[in-house]
């Protein structure tokens, strides 16, 4: 078990996930858009009418997989933020500067689908509802760490800077699930729960899902690409770096 540890744990290199990067994802892309066909396919044209909310509720199948992505994949920024902090590891902050640019796509799309389908549902674009809000303070959270770890120079220091925002803004995630049971707002409850039947269609359950896997392989195909990016900014005056065969062509 150790030695498997110890070589999994090589991987923590930036010259060894350079090239497993590389590597996985094309394949990853791939995946994401076979599951976004997919779903795309049974939330458009195969799931039934919404006998309240008629066709307007097809939003839901982009709205529903970006809002959970953006929540996820800040959750997963903490995560890289607190191995970086304990174990001093130089990818993990350069898995977080790769995945911020793709959760803040996610918040923003959550936010203007969002708004997409509360115009109709609510007579309003916006509502100062604290599920919307909290979702808003995300966005900004990521745009936070983007331009903070942006702005200083030496990238060291700037992946500490941008953990100790990814770690405080973490509270933020259980705020935001969580806020159709705290307070009284106008946003729905959860229509799929793990400790409850889905109230929803079956076929529109699976649009939502196929949907949900898209968005994931999409942001680790994004992730692991732009991270081959960062890698080689910050290593090129490394060695192994140019002993790449892309760097002598």
């Amino acid at each position: 078990m150790s030695q498997r540890l110890i070589n999994w744990f090589k991987f923590a290199s930036p010259a060894s996930f350079y090239p497993l990067a590389g590597r996985a994802w094309p394949w990853f892309a791939a995946l994401a858009a076979a599951f976004a066909a997919a779903g795309l396919w049974l939330g458009f044209f195969v799931a039934p009418t919404d006998a309240q909310q008629g066709e307007g509720y097809r939003i839901i199948f982009i709205h529903v997989a970006a809002s959970w992505m953006s929540m996820f994949i800040y959750c997963v920024m903490a995560f890289w933020s607190a191995l970086g902090i304990s174990l001093n590891t130089r990818l993990s902050g350069m898995m977080c500067s790769a995945l911020a640019p793709t959760g803040a796509l996610f918040a923003f799309l959550s936010l203007w689908t969002g708004a997409l389908w509360g115009k109709p549902m609510w007579g309003a674009w916006w509502v100062w509802d604290a599920r919307l809000t909290s979702e808003l303070i995300l966005f900004f959270l990521y745009l936070g760490y983007i331009a903070l770890t942006s702005a200083i120079d030496d990238p060291r220091r700037a992946d500490k800077a941008g953990a100790i925002i990814s770690l405080v803004g973490v509270i933020n995630v259980p705020i935001i699930y969580f806020s159709v049971k705290w307070w009284n707002t106008l946003h729905q409850g959860a229509s799929v729960s793990l400790t409850k039947a889905p109230s929803m269609a079956t076929t529109m359950l699976w649009g939502m899902l196929l949907m949900a896997l898209a968005f994931w392989m999409y942001s680790i195909a994004t992730a692991l690409y732009r991270v081959r990016a960062i890698i080689l900014e910050r290593e090129r005056h490394a060695a192994w770096v140019a002993e790449l065969p892309e760097m002598q062509a």
